[in-house]
C-alpha cells in the first residue's frame, strides 16, 4: 500500500494534532457551540460528495474543495475543531466504505486529514488572534488576514501532501514539488477566504439563518458547477473511448473502422478526391530474415512517413497488415500524383534504425501504391474507388514495384 511508508509521518502529524488540542486553551461547550457544530458537520458532509479529487499522483486523491475549518477553528479553537474534523472524517470515511468508494488505505487518509487539518487550521487560529489587533487598524483588515490565513494553511498542507508523495516516490524533484503547488488557485483560496470571513461573522453573531443561507448558495452553487464538470468529464472520457476505438494501436493512426466511417460521410459530398492504396515491398522478407519485432517498426516508420507528407484534410488508414490507404482531398489528378511519387521517392531514400540481438541494424525498403482520382457521389463509390486502387497496387506490385499506378475516372 503506499501510503504505508508514509506511517510514521501521518501518526506524527495526528499525534501532534492531539497534543495541540489537549494543551490548547479550553473552550465553552455551550449550545452555540453544539448548534455550529451540527450544522458545520451536516453541510461538510453533503458538501463532500461535491469537492473536486485529482488523483494525478499515483493513486492518492488531492480535495481541492473548499473547507471550512479555518473559520470553526477561530471561533472554537484547537479541540473545537479537533472535535469537528473527528467527528466530519469519520463520517466520511464510515460513508465510503458503505457506498464502497473508499481508497486503500482509507483509514490513513482520514488520519492524516484529521491530524493536518487540525494541525494548520490551529497555527491559523494563534495567528489570527497574534495579528487581528495590527490588522484591524487597516482597510478590509480583517479580510486581508483571512486571506494570509488561508494561504498560509494551503501551503502547509501542500508541503505535507508533498513530503508524504516524497516518501512514497511520487514526487523526486524540487521542479515536480513547485509543479504541485502551482496548482492552487488564487481564485479559490479568494472564494475560500470569503466563505469563512463570512461564517465566522454569522457564527459570532449567532445569525444562523444567514449561516445556513450561505452554507445552502455554496452547496448549490458548487452543485451546479460539479454537475457541468462532471458532464465535461463524461465528453472527454467518451472522445477518448472513440479516438481508441478508432485508432490503430501500432502506428496510431485511424484503423479501418474510422476509415468505413469516413467512407459514409465522404460518399455524400460530390468533391473529386484521390483513394491511394499503399505497402511495403517484400514485407515477408523483412519478417522472415529479422522478426515480427522488427517488421513492427518497419510498418511504423511506414506510417509516419505517409503522415508527414499530408495536410490536414486528407485521411490516413491502416487498412490491413502493412497495407495502409489514403484520402487525398483539395487536390487535381496531377497534384496527387505528384505528392504520392514524393512520398515513393523519400521511402526509397530513408532507413529504419532497428535493434536486433542487441545490435543497431539499417534497414532500407521500397513501396507501391495505386492511385484512383474520381467525384464521389457519382457512378462510382468510395468502396469502388478502394477496390479499384487496391488493384492498381497489384499492377504496380506486378511491374516490378517501387512504383505508383494511377488512373483517372472521368474529367475534373
Amino acid at each position: 500500500m503506499m501510503l504505508s511508508r508514509a506511517r510514521k509521518l501521518i501518526f506524527a502529524v495526528f499525534f501532534t494534532s492531539i497534543a495541540i488540542a489537549v494543551y490548547s486553551q479550553p473552550f465553552t461547550a455551550n449550545d452555540t457551540y453544539f448548534t455550529a457544530l451540527f450544522l458545520y458537520w451536516l453541510f461538510s458532509s453533503l458538501y463532500s460528495h461535491l469537492r473536486v479529487v485529482d488523483k494525478t499522483k499515483s493513486n492518492i486523491p488531492v480535495d481541492y474543495g473548499i473547507n471550512y475549518s479555518l473559520s470553526f477553528a477561530i471561533f472554537a479553537g484547537p479541540l473545537g475543531l479537533f472535535i469537528f474534523e473527528a467527528l466530519f472524517r469519520l463520517t466520511e470515511h464510515i460513508t465510503k466504505k458503505w457506498l464502497k468508494t473508499a481508497e486503500p488505505d482509507e483509514w490513513l487518509h482520514t488520519i492524516y486529514n484529521i491530524g493536518s487539518f487540525v494541525t494548520f487550521n490551529s497555527l491559523a487560529f494563534y495567528l489570527y488572534h497574534l495579528l487581528y489587533p495590527f490588522f484591524d487598524r487597516i482597510p478590509f483588515g480583517f479580510w486581508l488576514l483571512l486571506f494570509l490565513l488561508i494561504v498560509i494553511v494551503s501551503l502547509l498542507t501542500d508541503i505535507g501532501l508533498i513530503i508524504v508523495f516524497h516518501i512514497v516516490g511520487d514526487i523526486r524533484t524540487w521542479q515536480e514539488a513547485i509543479d504541485f503547488i502551482k496548482t492552487r488557485s488564487w481564485f479559490d483560496m479568494g472564494k475560500a477566504s470569503l466563505t469563512n470571513g463570512l461564517l465566522l461573522i454569522f457564527l459570532e453573531e449567532k445569525r444562523w439563518g444567514m449561516l445556513i443561507s450561505l452554507f445552502l448558495l455554496n452547496y448549490f452553487v458548487s452543485r451546479s458547477f460539479f454537475s457541468k464538470s462532471q458532464s465535461i468529464q463524461h465528453k472527454i472520457e467518451r472522445d477518448q473511448f472513440e479516438k481508441m476505438a478508432y485508432t490503430d494501436f501500432l502506428t496510431g493512426v485511424h484503423n479501418r473502422a474510422f476509415m468505413d466511417k469516413k467512407i459514409a460521410e465522404l460518399n455524400q459530398t460530390n468533391e473529386w478526391m484521390s483513394v491511394v492504396v499503399a505497402d511495403i515491398d517484400n514485407f515477408k522478407k523483412i519478417n522472415d530474415t529479422y522478426n515480427h519485432a522488427v517488421g513492427d517498426q518497419v510498418i511504423r516508420h511506414f506510417a509516419s512517413t505517409l503522415q508527414r507528407f499530408l495536410n490536414k484534410d486528407d485521411f490516413l488508414f491502416r487498412s490491413g497488415g502493412e497495407e495502409f490507404t489514403i484520402f487525398l482531398r483539395n487536390r487535381t489528378f496531377e497534384e496527387s500524383v505528384q505528392l504520392v511519387e514524393t512520398i515513393l521517392q523519400a521511402i526509397r531514400e530513408s532507413v529504419v534504425y532497428v535493434e536486433y540481438e542487441a545490435e543497431e541494424r539499417l534497414i532500407s525498403y521500397t513501396s507501391s501504391f495505386g492511385l484512383y482520382f474520381f467525384q464521389t457521389g457519382g457512378h462510382v463509390s468510395i468502396e469502388k474507388a478502394y477496390v479499384y486502387a487496391d488493384q492498381l497496387l497489384l499492377q504496380s506490385k506486378n511491374c516490378g514495384k517501387n512504383r505508383v499506378s494511377v488512373k483517372y475516372e472521368g474529367t475534373a
